[in-house]
């Protein structure tokens, strides 16, 4: 009879372990997910501009305006609407954004602007996803950090939050802007 009961019960606590160790995964997780491209070269992308298809920004254009903020949205996405105000906010501050639409159509993008604001210096258009899959993301939102000598200096995916802005970004802008400066003496 006991061996009987213990084979009831063997699904059961597998099922437990299961279930604790996906909560393990889910709530008790590194604050830094690793990036490939943090350190590397900004890749040598070419998009279009919302606002003017027909003329297409490339590296170079982007590390001329660095240091700069990368930030791959799309209309269609729930946790970019929830990030938009912060980036608002730090496009207030003077940080430099540029917006990369992620497969999405340029009415949508259009639209998404025109109702939430447009906190980006530049809109550039990734129809494809290439221009994603190129900077090393895996959805929207993501953003990157790009020093002057057009490097990935930071990378975060998922959406931006008043913490991770106030603990990673803006430190690593001041020492960004900190290095400038010296370089300028």
């Amino acid at each position: 009879m006991r061996a009987e009961r213990l084979i009831w019960f063997l699904p059961l606590i597998a099922v437990l372990l299961l279930a604790g160790l996906l909560w393990r995964g889910l709530y008790t997780h590194d604050e830094v997910i690793p990036s490939a491209r943090v350190g590397h070269p900004l890749p040598a992308v070419s998009l279009p501009r919302l606002d003017a298809p027909e003329q297409i920004v490339d590296r170079a254009a982007l590390v001329a305006r660095a240091p700069l903020l990368v930030n791959f949205f799309a209309s269609w996405c729930g946790p970019c609407q929830v990030e938009h105000p912060l980036l608002a906010e730090l496009a207030r501050k003077g940080v430099v954004i540029v917006g990369i639409a992620y497969k999405d159509a340029p009415a949508d993008t259009r639209r998404f602007l025109q109702r939430l604001g447009n906190p980006f210096m530049e809109v550039l258009m990734d129809r494809q996803g290439r221009a994603l899959i190129e900077f090393g993301a895996s959805g929207v939102p993501e953003s990157f950090l790009v020093d002057r000598q057009g490097r990935i200096v930071w990378h975060q995916p998922g959406p931006l939050t008043e913490e991770v802005i106030a603990k990673a970004l803006m430190p690593r802008l001041a020492a960004l802007d900190g290095k400038a400066r010296e370089a300028r003496r």
